[in-house]
């Protein structure tokens, strides 16, 4: 398999991304009606908005009232259900203009039944063995397989990518499914539209465990650690140092992008909103995405905080009428993830996890030239005290949320409240 040229951008380096979901985001469920969040946003701190499929939805086999976002009838419009194309071109000018950048979901492995190209091209499609019927996506009969093995339907296929390049100047793709799709073919597709202009690629795979990928893709989905922090809060046989080993099997790939995510459209709908999954480990866990290497990933309303399950086929939108209590919370991480530089995961960035002995705290200190992040995380009911393994002089660091410095320095002493989590800065010398 050729690799793709690299395109790699500062910007991604450091960005964040926020998932909307347009059905579900206001009551009107369209374009324009979102237009009016993005000051709100942009205040916060969000850098990169993915906006989950706009394209019509298949009326055949089509599920709940709605349909789902994912069964396609056509790559090169616009769902009327959200509005135009006009009205998408509009939002990405204007986003643009507030310094977002824009990435559209893009699934290319399967459309819906009664998607043009089933007329049009019924070779783009897999066949059943026996019947030469569609053949359906495992466990979902609203979604036929397309085959990459025909280079036609590779090339209409990128061409419908760049359509949307082209027409509404997007910065990117988040890939559904990536790893259903033959890696060489976006090896083809990165090669062909990067000649229009460098992407941001953010692929539905964990680099764990389909690491080929990442000859095409800027950051991955992580989802080893997803399942493993949920088996850890629910004490299902995983430990902390279990959690450490993933984390260093990630840092491995390092600068390539770990996407870390605490909800996301497929986790809230079928396995529940984080509070279900993570309890009170929940806030935690978002200042880890929030501060560890890679991108942090989050979804429409986490900023209330939802605390409920959306209906996926069928309109069920957000409550904003409670105003967002965790939208400072956001912005103290965003803005600081933007201005230290730290932050950053290229190559000159550098990670320590600190060994903590037996006790169930999460610490890691990042470096990048002369700007240093110190993070602590009690991954417990239980209040700790402990005195992490420091090996050499940091300096003096403040916390960012409170009036509290601390030398960063061997034999440094912590207690903690559980569930705690603390984030320093160093102080210039």
């Amino acid at each position: 398999m050729n690799t793709a040229t690299d395109d790699t951008l500062p910007w991604m380096n450091n960005t964040n991304v926020y998932e909307v979901n347009i059905r579900q985001y206001t009551k009107a469920g369209t374009l324009q009606s979102f237009i009016p969040h993005l000051s709100r946003l942009r205040n916060m701190g969000v850098e990169t908005l993915w906006f989950m499929p706009l394209t019509p939805i298949s009326q055949k086999r089509k599920k709940g009232s709605l349909g789902s976002y994912y069964a396609c009838s056509d790559y090169c419009s616009i769902n009327p259900e959200f509005g135009s194309l006009d009205d998408f071109k509009e939002l990405v000018t204007k986003a643009h203009a507030m310094g977002f950048k824009v990435i559209l979901d893009w699934v290319a492995n399967h459309t819906g039944w009664d998607h043009t190209w089933t007329h049009q091209h019924p070779d783009f499609y897999k066949k059943e063995e026996h019947t030469g019927s569609f053949k359906t996506a495992p466990g979902m009969d609203d979604i036929i397989e397309l085959d990459f093995s025909n280079p036609h339907l590779r090339k209409a296929m990128i061409d419908a990518m760049a359509f949307w390049m082209r027409e509404c100047n997007i910065d990117g793709f988040r890939c559904d499914l990536a790893f259903w799709v033959q890696a060489d073919f976006w090896v083809e597709a990165k090669n062909e539209l990067q000649k229009i202009k460098p992407l941001f690629w953010l692929g539905e795979f964990d680099m764990l465990d389909h690491p080929m990928y990442l000859t095409v893709f800027n950051a991955s989905y992580t989802w080893a650690w997803m399942h493993a922090t949920e088996k850890f809060y629910k004490s299902e046989g995983v430990s902390l140092e279990d959690l450490k080993k993933i984390l260093h099997r990630y840092i491995s790939f390092l600068p390539k992008l770990p996407a870390w995510f605490t909800s996301n459209h497929d986790e809230n709908s079928w396995n529940g909103t984080e509070f279900d999954k993570y309890g009170k480990m929940a806030l935690l866990l978002q200042v880890f995405s929030l501060t560890f290497p890679g991108i942090p990933i989050l979804y429409s309303g986490q900023e209330i905080p939802n605390t409920r399950q959306l209906n996926f086929f069928d309109k069920d939108e957000l409550d904003w009428s409670r105003g967002c209590q965790l939208e400072d919370f956001f912005k103290k991480f965003l803005i600081l993830r933007k201005e230290n530089k730290a932050c950053r995961t290229d190559q000159n960035s550098a990670i320590l996890i600190l060994d903590t002995g037996h006790i169930p705290i999460l610490a890691y200190i990042r470096e990048q030239d002369e700007n240093k992040l110190f993070v602590v995380l009690n991954c417990s009911g239980q209040p700790q005290e402990f005195i992490p393994v420091i090996k050499k002089e940091y300096g003096l660091f403040s916390n960012i949320w409170i009036r509290e410095e601390i030398p960063v320095t061997p034999g440094t002493r912590f207690k903690m409240n559980p569930w705690e989590y603390r984030v320093y800065q160093q102080i210039p010398a």
